[in-house]
Parts: C-alpha cells; sequence; structure tokens
C-alpha cells in the first residue's frame, strides 16, 4: 500500500471525518471528485505545510511522495469560511503562510498547527472566533426540506457555502452510490435501472467524470486482488496530492 492511514469520524457539527497518514512510497493513484473541502497539513522534512483545498469537480490524478506525513481535515457540506470565495477555490489547493514553525496565518491571525487527536478543539477555536461557519440551509436543501424563503436565496445561501450548485452535488452522490452498487456485485444494467440513468452510455459518462472509473472497471477493482488501489484512490480523493511532491 502507498499510504498507511487511520480515519475517524468526528462528533463537531463542522467537520465530517479526520484521516492521519503516511506515505510509504510514490504513487500516481487515480482520486474521484470531491464535493466537500479540506484542510490539509502535510509534515515533511521537519516542515509543515498547512493548506487549503477546495471541492474537486472531477476525477483525476493524484502524484505524491515517499516520506510525507498528513492529516486531513474533511468538513461537513455548509461549513466555510466567511473571509473567503468557496468558488475561487474549487479543483485549487491554497498554500496558508506560516507564522512560525508550529503555527500558521489565518484571516489575520496566527493559530497553532492540529494535530490527530486534537482537531475537534482547533475547529472549535475557529468556529468562536467566526473563522469557520456553517450554513443549514445548505442541508435541508440537499434533504429536500426547503427552510421558508425563496428558491434564489436558497441558490445564492448553497452556492456561497459550498461553491458548487445542488444539482452538481447531486450527479456526485448518484455516481458515489453507483459505484458502492457495483462494488457490491449489482449488474451495470441493474444499476442504471435502479438509479435512474438514463441508459449505460449515461452511467459511464458520469463514473468516468466523478470517479474516474468505467463500469467495468470499477467491478474489476473491486475483487481482492486490487482493493490496496481502491483503498489508496479513496483516501487521496480528498485533496490534490501534488503538494507531496511540490514539497521535494
Amino acid at each position: 500500500m502507498s499510504i498507511i492511514y487511520e480515519e475517524r469520524l468526528s462528533d463537531s457539527p463542522y467537520v465530517e471525518t479526520i484521516i492521519h497518514g503516511w506515505t510509504a512510497s510514490d504513487g500516481s493513484p487515480i482520486r474521484p471528485a470531491e464535493c466537500h473541502w479540506h484542510m490539509v497539513f502535510v509534515r515533511y522534512n521537519g516542515r509543515v505545510r498547512p493548506l487549503i483545498v477546495g471541492p474537486l469537480t472531477t476525477a483525476g490524478v493524484a502524484h505524491y511522495s515517499e516520506g510525507a506525513e498528513i492529516l486531513w481535515i474533511k468538513f461537513k457540506l455548509g461549513t466555510f469560511m466567511p473571509h473567503l470565495r468557496p468558488r475561487e477555490f474549487l479543483d485549487v489547493e491554497t498554500i496558508l503562510p506560516r507564522a512560525g514553525s508550529q503555527s500558521f496565518w489565518l484571516n489575520g491571525s496566527a493559530w497553532q498547527f492540529p494535530d490527530y487527536d486534537n482537531v475537534e478543539t482547533f475547529v472549535e477555536w475557529l468556529a468562536r472566533h467566526e473563522v469557520l461557519v456553517r450554513d443549514p440551509v445548505v442541508n435541508a436543501a440537499l434533504q429536500d426540506q426547503l427552510p421558508e424563503m425563496s428558491l434564489r436565496t436558497v441558490r445564492h445561501r448553497f452556492l456561497r457555502a459550498t461553491g458548487l450548485t445542488q444539482s452538481h452535488i447531486r450527479q456526485f452522490e448518484r455516481a458515489q452510490r453507483a459505484e458502492a452498487l457495483l462494488k457490491q456485485g449489482v449488474s451495470i444494467l441493474d444499476t442504471v435501472h435502479e438509479l435512474g440513468y438514463f441508459d449505460q452510455p449515461h452511467l459511464t459518462r458520469s463514473l468516468k467524470n466523478f470517479i474516474g472509473h468505467t463500469p467495468a472497471q470499477i467491478i474489476q477493482l473491486s475483487k481482492p486482488e486490487a482493493c490496496h488501489f481502491i483503498q489508496d484512490s479513496a483516501l487521496v480523493s480528498g485533496y490534490d496530492t501534488n503538494v507531496l511532491t511540490k514539497i521535494r
């Protein structure tokens, strides 16, 4: 395996998952698209590089080098930083300036680097200082429980918080469900029917765009001998790991 990691769910209202990993070797896996944004902290040769990584609108190829330690903070949909424009971070990773050997600058203040065990405390401090907020309209809209406001206002708040449209996120989530069904042994045609794709080419285009593989490739990669590759691809879904090679 190219990346060794541990992952846990978070009880923070702002964070979905936290991952801590190490690159055991060089790698270039295909990574899927990602609707969530992340804060990523990469330690390499004794230095930590903090990044904000926006949603990834399509699948792509990640490249990383051996010897880096990485902390991923994956935020829940609807969580955002008011002083930043999410749409400007689509498919972009932004390196935050360092304030010292153990801190970095964000929104005019210096913040200590978090670790795997104190991420929730770090995020809570960001929220207390209103550097980080969460808009409940996003979750309500995705569950078709729209509040009493105009659709135009809902669209505006959705874009402001996520940088993406509801349609884009729903298409991505449908592709994820299709991938899961195929991995479970559901046939391609049954997957098309169950998830409401027009036909098999429609399913193929969606999976290729969002997951990075065709239905046949997903079925092949779900076999036991390919599991290590799938784990690597899933892990790097949250950001463009080109940053690891840039650190050299």
